[in-house]
């Protein structure tokens, strides 16, 4: 039978959660916002949309949130030719898909991001399909990416694995009904990742791939 192996994108496998940080803090900065990075880092993993409201509450002017959304991509755009995977990443992707695990990417970028965030994966060639923000009415942590990669993968719950490090990629996960495995290089601690749902967790994707046999996915 298929096996779906689900995995989120920033902070997961490209090194971009603190570049999100800088990039977000800056364009709060440029709105007249002050919103510490650490509120900002615990926030990276959601939608533009769902970010702004996390970090400035119901009761701000919601017709400037597309304008703060807008200098966020332009600022993190500037990074789109030097984005950096992680450790591993791409050879984690392609042993899995030589183990016969049909792997997707459930993430919150779309449109141009997607693309140089596929860029700095380099495993083009392991990816069976991608559900991006484009494609979904409600991102992380409702669990909407994580069926839609699914739906892809032609794979049930059950026999799927979902990958992320953040607790917006173990709340989906588990609202998805599917295995949860953190990664730390995010920076979200072990214990959020844990209470969040995620039954295994490792260091990066070179700690995962160097543990496949002991891991979820063995």
């Amino acid at each position: 039978m298929e096996r779906a192996a689900v995995f989120d994108v920033d902070g997961t496998l490209v090194d971009t959660n603190h570049i999100h940080v800088v990039t977000w803090w800056e364009a709060f900065r440029q709105a007249g916002h002050r919103v510490p990075t650490h509120a900002i880092h615990r926030a990276v993993g959601l939608g533009s949309t769902d970010l702004v409201a996390h970090l400035l509450g119901d009761d701000r002017d919601k017709d400037r949130d597309a304008e703060l959304s807008a200098a966020h991509k332009a600022l993190y755009g500037q990074y789109f030719d030097r984005l950096p995977a992680l450790r591993d990443a791409g050879r984690l992707l392609r042993q899995l898909d030589g183990r016969g695990w049909t792997v997707v990417l459930a993430t919150s970028a779309g449109g141009a991001e997607l693309s140089a965030l596929l860029r700095a994966i380099d495993a083009d060639d392991a990816i069976r399909g991608t559900a991006s923000a484009d494609d979904v009415d409600a991102g992380k942590p409702a669990p909407e990416p994580v069926e839609h990669a699914l739906e892809l993968a032609g794979v049930p719950a059950e026999r799927a694995v979902f990958v992320g490090d953040t607790v917006w990629d173990m709340e989906a996960g588990t609202r998805a009904g599917v295995r949860c495995v953190g990664l730390l290089c995010g920076g979200v601690p072990r214990a959020d990742l844990t209470q969040a749902g995620a039954q295994a967790i490792y260091d990066d994707p070179a700690h995962l791939l160097s543990s496949l046999a002991s891991s979820p996915f063995g």
